[in-house]
């Protein structure tokens, strides 16, 4: 008999079943899974994480932190949801002896103090509008929104083979004073603009 047709006995005591071996494969697998399940990440998670680890990659000017354990800023305008996420992932977390934090912004707020920050679900004129309060600031801007780089972000997230990637828009990071590394840059989606 062929691979197709295979059959094996399950035995549960005053019970005799017979199932396919495929189906048998198919329980078993869906067993051990469910045994050691791991969620899968989505993508506030990741949008969270990014932001955190972007800060080990992008270096500031000496101007950018008032003293040596100012904290570093991550602001978050148009996802409430993104700022809780990121509090989670930052918790109890520094770099270079700056101790994370984050902050909601809205339109109108300072971002002097900021270090990063993010622009999501806004219309365009709010996001314009941020990102030209931005430009002067040693602040590196990330969006998911599509005209985040042509209104100045830095960073933009996008989708790329159903995963979260990032592109990378130069040309917006030198004015600000910062640096990007080259293991960042060799990981985005895309790069454009000159150093």
């Amino acid at each position: 008999m062929g691979q197709q047709g295979a059959v094996a006995a399950v035995m549960v005591p005053g019970v005799r079943t017979i199932l396919p071996l495929r189906a048998l494969a198919l329980c078993l697998c869906l067993v051990a899974s469910a045994a050691g399940a791991q969620p899968e990440v989505g993508e506030l998670q990741l949008k969270a994480a990014y932001l955190y680890r972007f800060a080990s990659f992008v270096q500031w000017p000496e101007r950018a932190f008032a003293t040596s354990d100012s904290p570093f800023l991550i602001g978050v305008a148009g996802d409430d949801e993104l700022a809780d996420e990121a509090r989670q992932v930052v918790a109890g977390r520094g770099i270079d002896g700056h101790p994370f934090e984050v902050r909601r912004v809205q339109r109108g707020d300072s971002l002097d103090d900021l270090h990063i920050l993010f622009l999501g679900a806004l219309d365009r004129s709010a996001l314009a509008e941020l990102l030209n309060s931005a430009r002067s600031l040693a602040l590196l801007t990330v969006s998911d929104s599509p005209h985040a780089v042509e209104l100045g972000s830095m960073i933009r997230f996008v989708a790329a083979r159903e995963r979260l990637r990032f592109e990378v828009a130069l040309a917006q990071v030198e004015p600000a004073g910062l640096r990007i590394s080259a293991r960042m840059l060799a990981t985005a989606a895309n790069v454009t603009g000159t150093p």
